[in-house]
């Protein structure tokens, strides 16, 4: 019995436990400016890795990456794109985190 407890902590534990790193993904030239933009997605059976910004069975946003994360922070010139990835047993989770100087109007 105690050893089917520990099993199942170890099980939980397991399932619950994550890895997330913060990787660059490009750098520009443009001014980095303080306009931050971000773009996220959920992957199931996948994650994202070298040049591939996500990769896997389903991704929960289609319009997912430094596009959206630019139109979302209202980024006009690109500086710096950095991609996090947090790894679950199953599910990523992934980010574009942009900068960059606001568009203006």
């Amino acid at each position: 019995m105690k050893n089917l407890k520990t099993l199942i902590l170890v099980g939980v534990v397991a399932l619950a436990s994550s890895c997330t790193l913060v990787r660059p993904y490009a750098v520009t030239n443009n001014e980095i400016g303080d306009a931050v933009g971000v773009s996220r997605t959920t992957v199931i059976l996948g994650g994202s890795a070298g040049d591939q910004l996500q990769q896997g069975l389903f991704s929960t946003n289609k319009n997912f990456g430094v596009i959206e994360a630019a139109k979302n922070g209202n980024i006009d010139k690109v500086a710096t794109v950095d991609v996090e990835a947090s790894n679950y047993w199953l599910i990523s989770t992934v980010k574009v985190i942009v900068t960059g100087t606001e568009k203006q109007d």
